[in-house]
């Protein structure tokens, strides 16, 4: 199958044939502030992705190499949501993410169960002031092929998929803390806060 993707653009998408391979194809790619919800064909074109663009891709990318095309959410407090392409291999999960900040990317497929993989963000988990900020995970992930009739993967720029991040949302999330115990969180050193930040690509200040 193509999915409606030229010669070129499935050439470029079958080349990456593993996890990791997509994961250091997204990488690579320029960390954008644009509040665009770009489909694969764009990212492709554009060479640039935030984090629901990159993952949105990666799921396309997985899909093309015989993997299932799933997002995972995972909810924040005081944060922006963080999502995930997720792949299971010999049974367990891992994950290909899309982020502003270091510890929030790849996870190698070695987690039993998606509360386990979630848990493996807690500590990269917080937001600038260095407050952790996970709160949820969802409580499965979202197969996008449920979308192949709005052709998520090809649509152009001005179809924007802002319905995936919609659907996303709606899904029920389970909460990683027992009530009040984030009252008792303690907030990230600088080490870890510095660390986090490594490769970061700042928002771009107007001139107007």
């Amino acid at each position: 199958m193509d999915f409606g993707f030229t010669a070129k653009e499935l050439r470029t998408l079958r080349s990456l044939t593993t996890p990791a391979k997509i994961q250091r194809f997204v990488e690579e790619m320029p960390y954008h502030h644009s509040k665009t919800a770009w489909s694969p064909r764009v990212v492709l074109q554009e060479r640039t992705a935030h984090c629901l663009e990159g993952a949105i891709f990666a799921a396309a990318a997985l899909r093309v190499n015989g993997f299932a095309p799933l997002l995972f959410d995972l909810e924040a407090y005081r944060d922006s949501d963080h999502v995930l392409a997720v792949f299971q291999q010999r049974g367990h999960w891992g994950a290909i993410g899309k982020s502003n900040f270091s510890g929030l990317r790849y996870r190698e497929p070695v987690y039993r169960t998606l509360r386990e993989l979630a848990m493996s963000y807690f500590d990269d988990y917080f937001n600038d002031a260095g407050d952790r900020s996970l709160r949820g995970f969802a409580t499965r992930p979202a197969d996008v092929s449920r979308f192949d009739s709005r052709n998520w993967m090809t649509a152009n720029k001005s179809e924007q998929l802002w319905y995936i991040a919609d659907y996303l949302c709606k899904i029920a999330h389970t909460p990683i803390l027992p009530r009040g115990m984030d009252k008792r969180l303690t907030r990230v050193d600088k080490r870890r806060l510095d660390a986090g930040f490594v490769g970061r690509q700042e928002r771009r200040k107007s001139n107007v």
